[in-house]
């Protein structure tokens, strides 16, 4: 087994605060993946300042691999004391899945981790220990491709307290909810979008706690190479198309010249689609290539779409976006919801400047955004390999 995660996570600050007081990290190492949600007491800056504290302690110490008995012993010693409880406070959910299929989740005074797996909810093993005077709840167990994973904050199940519920949204209203949304779709970020989206109705538009939902889902590694621009050597097309179509995952070309010359390597015809827009141009076709789009109009198109997913502006009218039949949309949908990892393969060639459509394009434009792609998508959970030919 050899696994990897769809990961996506969406955050409601209470009403009328600037910052939230929960945080997400994502970080990777050589052997797995690891999902942080700390929760700081309180809202608004102080919250903000706690929370992000307790993450990148937590982070820190799991990537040296540390035990998760210095991590929070550390904790207790680091973060501010409230004068009121007297206790130096963050909730926090670790959740830590390698990529032979191993899994380990600690959690602390968050809401238990909902687990779906084959359209069912699961319960987890679990193990209770004491540590530094606080009750921990851990667990060790083997996931499979497809099980998803929901963290959250306990403004998820606070949601409509006092307004249309009596005692708020309850944990099994939240997991229940989450078994409905996974069976409609596999999707992370939709997932997380649903259930954020639920959480706000409840709340009326107007939360009265952070609310966090953190969502991964089990898949294949998935990688994905995308060629786009001419190297500075035309000697080179050959050596490049060789290490582009010898590379594992599904291949995407990006741009006019660089289709050509995929499509010369190949020994095939170009034809064209009818899927374009007034932003976007249309998309092509070349046997043994998964996805021909134009260059620079349809790349920073998909990285609007990250940028705004990256961003937490995910609603309907994104989803509407993101399925549009344009080559942008295909190819963000590709990046966002059927990859782990990418490789770009970027031609450098600096003396070509060319029209595409109405617009002049510089080579140094595209560069520029390779870069902003490769950015954004690690931010995102994707690993990320530029090599410039």
């Amino acid at each position: 087994m050899n696994v990897s995660i769809d990961v996506s996570w969406k955050s409601l600050n209470k009403h009328d605060e600037e910052l939230c007081g929960d945080k997400v990290e994502i970080l990777k190492t050589d052997d797995s993946d690891i999902i942080i949600l700390a929760d700081g007491m309180g809202s608004g800056v102080k919250a903000n300042i706690l929370a992000t504290l307790a993450s990148k302690i937590l982070g820190t110490m799991f990537l040296e691999g540390e035990p998760i008995e210095e991590a929070v012993e550390t904790l207790a010693s680091t973060l501010p004391i409230c004068k009121v409880r007297g206790v130096a406070y963050s909730t926090f959910s670790i959740l830590q899945i390698f990529h032979n299929g191993d899994a380990y989740l600690v959690e602390f005074d968050n809401p238990s981790c909902v687990f779906v797996r084959n359209k069912k909810l699961m319960k987890i093993p679990e193990n209770y220990r004491e540590i530094s005077g606080k009750k921990i709840r851990e667990y060790r167990f083997k996931v499979e491709p497809n099980d998803c994973f929901v963290l959250m904050s306990d403004g998820t199940i606070y949601a409509g307290v006092g307004e249309l519920l009596n005692l708020g949204w309850t944990w099994e209203s939240m997991a229940e909810y989450t078994l409905k949304c996974a069976k409609e779709t596999k999707s992370a970020a939709r997932i997380a979008s649903l259930l954020s989206q639920a959480c706000d109705d409840l709340y009326q538009q107007r939360p009265g706690d952070d609310t966090t939902v953190a969502v991964a889902r089990v898949i294949e590694r998935r990688i994905v190479n995308i060629f786009t621009g001419p190297p500075k050597d035309k000697e080179d097309d050959r050596k490049l198309m060789m290490d582009f179509m010898a590379s594992e995952g599904k291949k995407i070309v990006c741009g006019g010249t660089t289709s050509k010359i995929a499509a010369q390597y190949l020994g095939q015809n170009i034809t064209n689609n009818n899927d374009g827009t007034k932003e976007v141009p249309p998309t092509a076709n070349i046997r043994g290539i998964d996805l021909v789009t134009e260059g620079v109009l349809t790349m920073s198109h998909t990285f609007k779409l990250l940028r705004r997913f990256d961003e937490g502006d995910i609603d309907e009218e994104f989803f509407d976006a993101l399925d549009e039949n344009n080559g942008g949309a295909k190819l963000a949908r590709i990046l966002l919801e059927d990859c782990t990892e990418v490789n770009l393969f970027v031609g450098k060639a600096n003396n070509e400047a060319n029209y595409e459509g109405n617009t002049l394009f510089d080579i140094s434009i595209r560069k520029n955004l390779v870069v902003q792609l490769k950015e954004i998508l690690e931010h995102l959970g994707k690993q990320v390999k530029i090599t410039y030919y």
